[in-house]
């Protein structure tokens, strides 16, 4: 198995990816989605986790007929806030995060992708991109069908992570930190305006 990444500006070629992912045959349950929720797209789904650990269970609600986007729910991810996830890596990092809290594993999200197979480099970009407001998907795909899986993400406007951590750079950023206050909605706003592609819409 191998694991494929793509972090998206916005949430519906993020879902677009998901979609074409599922009908290429990868399995729901093989597939994860962490999305910020700063304008409560998905206020509806349940209550945003105060607590860090809290929607680990989200992994076991997909799988059905209806495909990975119909388990979506709500947690919270420290320096990140409320997003909405489903599958096994906001599982993996739930986990992970209530494993930290009690003193073991650190960095949930970071941890959790790290383990997947992602390189460090590309977690904390990732990490952050999901905290300016992006949307992440991870999909472990049969190495057979790996080309295809990282082709079908290419083509639903991934964000290049080596141009997207020289952009963060630029402005002074260094690595993903937890411990900063999660990015309030008017500068989640202005990064999504910052990235923003003509004609592409969140």
């Amino acid at each position: 198995m191998k694991t494929v990444t793509g972090l998206f500006d916005n949430y519906s070629d993020a879902s677009a990816a998901v979609g074409a992912l599922e009908s290429a045959g990868v399995k729901s349950s093989d597939i994860s989605i962490v999305s910020h929720n700063a304008d409560d797209r998905h206020a509806d789904n349940s209550n945003a986790a105060e607590g860090a650990g809290t929607g680990a269970g989200i992994g076991a609600a997909i799988g059905g007929t209806g495909g990975l986007l119909t388990g979506l729910g709500l947690m919270a991810i420290p320096g990140v806030g409320p997003v909405v996830a489903a599958g096994w890596l906001a599982a993996t990092a739930a986990g992970a995060v209530a494993g930290a809290v009690a003193g073991g594993a650190t960095g949930g999200i970071i941890g959790a992708m790290t383990s997947s197979g992602v390189t460090e480099d590309d977690a904390h970009v990732y990490a952050e991109g999901v905290r300016r407001g992006g949307t992440l998907v991870t999909a472990k795909v049969e190495d057979t069908l790996a080309p295809q899986a990282d082709a079908i993400l290419k083509r639903s406007n991934l964000v290049d992570p080596t141009e997207r951590r020289a952009a963060y750079q630029e402005q002074g950023w260094t690595r993903f930190d937890d411990t900063l206050d999660p990015y309030p909605a008017e500068e989640i706003e202005q990064e999504r305006n910052r990235y923003r592609r003509t004609g592409a819409g969140l």
